[in-house]
């Protein structure tokens, strides 16, 4: 199985680069995983909130296959532990699926394109975080969350 994390816009902060840098390296140990950035929409000055969710709904879809499974990290989606989200890891990966898919929407969240297509919501807490962070976030839990899997010391319960 892939797992494939799709996020929005660049990010310019050379540590939190080398920090995910060093988790998805840490990751690929474990699972073949991607990081695909998708470039911000230009000219968003003259778009309202729902043109920019439509058209970064448009470059997100264009990045899910047809037999992808395609998970939106958005604050309305179940919250998991870590360890509770090691076993939805398993889960997936048991169920024989090529490429797991989260997303990273943009500043207004997503379309309802998106939220259509999508096979679940995914919350990493109630609080609001940078959708650069969130990144970063994200990537190290997927690495606990595999070291949890594989009974590492990594993870301290």
């Amino acid at each position: 199985m892939t797992i494939k994390l799709l996020a929005i816009g660049k990010t310019d902060n050379k540590e939190l680069i080398s920090l995910i840098d060093i988790y998805s390296k840490r990751l690929s140990f474990y699972i073949n995983f991607q990081l695909d950035i998708i470039p911000d929409i230009k000219k968003t000055k003259h778009l309202s909130e729902n043109q920019q969710k439509q058209k970064e709904g448009e470059l997100i879809l264009e990045k899910i296959g047809n037999t992808d499974i395609l998970i939106l990290l958005d604050e309305k989606g179940k919250e998991y532990n870590s360890i509770n989200f090691s076993e939805y890891l398993q889960k997936h990966m048991n169920s024989g699926i090529k490429q797991l898919v989260f997303v990273i929407g943009g500043p207004y969240g997503f379309s309802e394109d998106v939220y259509n297509k999508s096979n679940g919501k995914l919350s990493l807490s109630k609080m609001t975080f940078s959708h650069q962070m969130i990144r970063l976030f994200f990537i190290e839990q997927l690495y606990r969350g595999f070291t949890i899997l594989k009974n590492e010391p990594y993870h301290h319960q």
